[in-house]
Protein backbone atom coordinates (compact mmCIF):
# COMPACT_ATOMS: atom_id res chain seq x y z
CA UNK A 1 0.00 0.00 0.00
CA UNK A 2 1.26 3.35 -0.75
CA UNK A 3 2.58 5.87 1.82
CA UNK A 4 0.84 8.58 3.30
CA UNK A 5 2.49 12.28 3.62
CA UNK A 6 3.09 13.42 6.93
CA UNK A 7 0.99 16.37 5.44
CA UNK A 8 -1.98 14.79 5.75
CA UNK A 9 -2.24 13.90 9.63
CA UNK A 10 -0.12 17.61 9.88
CA UNK A 11 -3.28 19.32 7.79
CA UNK A 12 -6.26 17.12 10.11
CA UNK A 13 -4.40 18.40 13.62
CA UNK A 14 -4.11 22.05 12.52
CA UNK A 15 -7.83 22.03 11.32
CA UNK A 16 -8.68 20.45 14.84
CA UNK A 17 -6.35 23.24 16.30
CA UNK A 18 -8.09 25.32 14.61
CA UNK A 19 -11.66 24.64 15.14
CA UNK A 20 -10.83 24.11 18.90
CA UNK A 21 -9.36 27.44 19.13
CA UNK A 22 -12.29 29.41 17.34
CA UNK A 23 -15.02 28.14 19.73
CA UNK A 24 -13.21 28.38 22.64
CA UNK A 25 -12.50 32.03 21.92
CA UNK A 26 -16.79 32.31 20.94
CA UNK A 27 -16.70 30.91 24.51
CA UNK A 28 -14.60 33.49 26.36
CA UNK A 29 -15.80 36.48 24.54
CA UNK A 30 -19.86 35.53 25.00
CA UNK A 31 -20.17 33.62 28.21
CA UNK A 32 -19.13 34.33 31.64
CA UNK A 33 -17.33 31.79 33.62
CA UNK A 34 -20.10 29.11 34.94
CA UNK A 35 -22.66 30.70 32.79
CA UNK A 36 -24.73 27.86 31.13
CA UNK A 37 -27.25 28.57 28.08
CA UNK A 38 -29.65 25.59 27.49
CA UNK A 39 -29.40 24.62 23.78
CA UNK A 40 -31.84 20.99 24.23
CA UNK A 41 -33.44 21.33 27.84
CA UNK A 42 -32.32 18.36 29.52
CA UNK A 43 -29.86 17.36 27.36
CA UNK A 44 -27.64 19.53 26.00
CA UNK A 45 -26.25 22.90 26.89
CA UNK A 46 -23.04 25.53 26.63
CA UNK A 47 -21.68 26.10 29.81
CA UNK A 48 -18.72 27.72 30.43
CA UNK A 49 -16.00 26.03 32.71
CA UNK A 50 -12.03 26.07 33.29
CA UNK A 51 -10.21 22.29 33.76
CA UNK A 52 -7.23 22.58 35.50
CA UNK A 53 -6.63 18.79 35.60
CA UNK A 54 -6.91 16.12 32.65
CA UNK A 55 -9.32 14.58 30.86
CA UNK A 56 -13.01 15.05 32.78
CA UNK A 57 -11.52 16.79 35.39
CA UNK A 58 -9.24 14.07 36.67
CA UNK A 59 -6.55 16.08 39.38
CA UNK A 60 -8.31 19.49 39.04
CA UNK A 61 -7.83 19.39 42.89
CA UNK A 62 -4.12 19.30 43.03
CA UNK A 63 -2.27 22.54 43.80
CA UNK A 64 1.33 21.08 42.99
CA UNK A 65 2.99 23.59 41.67
CA UNK A 66 4.51 20.91 39.21
CA UNK A 67 1.05 19.74 37.56
CA UNK A 68 1.03 22.12 35.17
CA UNK A 69 4.52 21.03 33.68
CA UNK A 70 3.53 17.33 34.40
CA UNK A 71 0.80 17.95 31.86
CA UNK A 72 2.97 20.06 29.28
CA UNK A 73 5.40 17.03 29.03
CA UNK A 74 2.93 14.60 29.23
CA UNK A 75 1.22 16.22 26.14
CA UNK A 76 4.56 16.11 24.06
CA UNK A 77 5.16 12.51 24.87
CA UNK A 78 2.09 11.78 23.41
CA UNK A 79 2.74 14.06 20.31
CA UNK A 80 6.43 12.21 20.13
CA UNK A 81 4.19 8.64 20.25
CA UNK A 82 1.96 9.69 17.63
CA UNK A 83 4.93 10.62 15.39
CA UNK A 84 6.27 7.22 15.93
CA UNK A 85 2.36 5.72 15.54
CA UNK A 86 2.02 7.52 12.35
CA UNK A 87 5.49 6.03 11.01
CA UNK A 88 4.28 2.46 11.85
CA UNK A 89 0.57 2.99 10.52
CA UNK A 90 1.19 5.38 8.00
CA UNK A 91 0.82 2.75 5.07
CA UNK A 92 -2.09 1.43 6.79
CA UNK A 93 -4.88 3.16 5.60
CA UNK A 94 -6.64 6.92 5.59
CA UNK A 95 -8.60 5.53 8.87
CA UNK A 96 -5.11 5.38 10.77
CA UNK A 97 -4.14 8.71 9.56
CA UNK A 98 -7.25 10.31 10.49
CA UNK A 99 -7.27 8.89 14.14
CA UNK A 100 -3.35 10.12 14.39
CA UNK A 101 -4.07 13.80 13.60
CA UNK A 102 -7.43 14.14 15.27
CA UNK A 103 -5.63 13.12 18.18
CA UNK A 104 -2.28 15.11 17.94
CA UNK A 105 -4.25 18.32 16.83
CA UNK A 106 -6.93 17.50 20.10
CA UNK A 107 -3.80 17.31 22.23
CA UNK A 108 -2.38 20.33 20.36
CA UNK A 109 -5.83 22.50 21.38
CA UNK A 110 -5.81 21.73 25.23
CA UNK A 111 -1.97 22.56 25.15
CA UNK A 112 -2.26 26.04 23.76
CA UNK A 113 -4.72 26.71 26.43
CA UNK A 114 -2.47 25.01 29.11
CA UNK A 115 -0.03 27.39 27.99
CA UNK A 116 -1.95 30.91 27.30
CA UNK A 117 -4.47 30.48 30.77
CA UNK A 118 -3.14 27.57 32.64
CA UNK A 119 -6.12 25.77 32.42
CA UNK A 120 -8.62 23.99 29.36
CA UNK A 121 -11.81 25.83 28.65
CA UNK A 122 -14.78 23.31 28.25
CA UNK A 123 -18.04 24.22 27.30
CA UNK A 124 -20.19 21.34 26.01
CA UNK A 125 -22.35 19.84 28.64
CA UNK A 126 -24.46 17.06 27.85
CA UNK A 127 -26.65 15.19 30.58
CA UNK A 128 -28.73 12.00 30.24
CA UNK A 129 -32.03 11.41 32.96
CA UNK A 130 -29.76 12.74 35.71
CA UNK A 131 -26.65 11.72 34.66
CA UNK A 132 -24.55 14.48 33.98
CA UNK A 133 -21.26 13.87 31.83
CA UNK A 134 -18.55 16.45 32.71
CA UNK A 135 -17.89 19.43 30.12
CA UNK A 136 -15.57 19.45 27.34
CA UNK A 137 -14.67 21.02 23.99
CA UNK A 138 -13.56 20.56 20.03
CA UNK A 139 -10.00 19.56 21.53
CA UNK A 140 -11.53 16.64 24.05
CA UNK A 141 -14.19 15.35 21.73
CA UNK A 142 -11.52 15.09 18.79
CA UNK A 143 -9.05 12.75 20.78
CA UNK A 144 -12.11 10.77 21.72
CA UNK A 145 -12.97 10.27 17.95
CA UNK A 146 -9.49 9.37 17.01
CA UNK A 147 -8.80 6.99 19.60
CA UNK A 148 -12.41 5.48 18.77
CA UNK A 149 -11.71 5.40 15.11
CA UNK A 150 -7.80 4.23 15.61
CA UNK A 151 -9.17 1.33 18.14
CA UNK A 152 -11.80 0.33 15.44
CA UNK A 153 -9.29 0.06 12.58
CA UNK A 154 -7.58 -1.90 14.39
CA UNK A 155 -10.86 -4.30 15.32
CA UNK A 156 -11.80 -4.37 11.97
CA UNK A 157 -8.30 -5.33 10.34
CA UNK A 158 -7.89 -7.98 13.65
CA UNK A 159 -11.36 -9.20 11.95
CA UNK A 160 -10.46 -9.99 8.57
CA UNK A 161 -7.13 -11.47 9.86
Amino acid sequence: MKSTSPRIPLLIAATVVLLDQLTKWWVLATFELYQSVPVIPGFFDLTFVVNTGAAFGMLAGEQNPWRQLFFVVVTLVALVVLGLAFRQYRREGGVYITAIGMIGGGALGNLVDRLRFGHVVDFLDFQIKGYHWPAFNVADSAISVGVALFLLAGFVKIGKG
